[in-house]
């Protein structure tokens, strides 16, 4: 098993170099896999938030320091409500490095701001095919769905959030809260 993993990363090194714009998906660093065990470990949410950033760190670092500089951008805008911009912003990334997971969620994110809700699901499912422990994009599924009015799709999807993340802040008061709109215990 070392020896194949030894191969994949030279593999994706060597890829790396000869392509060089198109930066590492970060999904695929080696130090997410220790950090979602301890995600789903964490008994203290403080601790869980903390490893939570860190995810998220590494999950924005591309490793290509212009993929890099225009998702800042595009987070930017998002954030100052320049939508425009922001969409803009995230399609050159997308376009640059359609592997990068994060960018998907972003422009997802994007989408949710601007009421586009299928073409938000439609990058929540590129995210998840990308990396499918994405926590963030699940919960934003599950937003998505409650506000579809979709409230079993929505407790789905907090629930696999949940599977990933248990002490997700809210997710669970989001099941309970969706459940009591059905007329179910949850």
């Amino acid at each position: 098993m070392r020896t194949i993993n030894a191969v994949i990363a030279f593999v994706l090194l060597t890829l790396s170099l000869v392509y060089p714009t198109y930066g590492w998906c970060t999904q695929d660093d080696e130090r997410l896999n220790t950090l979602f065990v301890r995600l789903y470990e964490a008994n203290d949410r403080v601790e869980a938030r903390n490893i939570e950033g860190l995810i998220w760190q590494i999950w924005l670092e591309s490793g290509d320091e212009e993929l890099d500089t225009r998702m800042r951008q595009g987070i930017f805008a998002m954030n100052s409500r320049d939508f425009e911009t922001a969409l803009r912003t995230f399609d050159a990334v997308i376009n640059i490095a359609p592997g990068y997971a994060e960018a998907w969620n972003k422009r997802a994110t994007l989408y949710w701001l601007m009421g586009e809700l299928e073409k938000s699901i439609e990058d929540i499912e590129r995210t998840l095919e990308l990396e499918p422990r994405h926590f963030g994009a699940l919960s934003g599924l599950g937003m998505i769905r409650k506000a579809q009015r979709r409230p079993a799709d929505a407790i789905d999807a907090y629930r696999q959030a949940l599977e990933i993340y248990p002490t997700m802040p809210n997710a669970a008061a989001q099941i309970r809260l969706l459940g009591d709109q059905l007329g179910e215990s949850i």
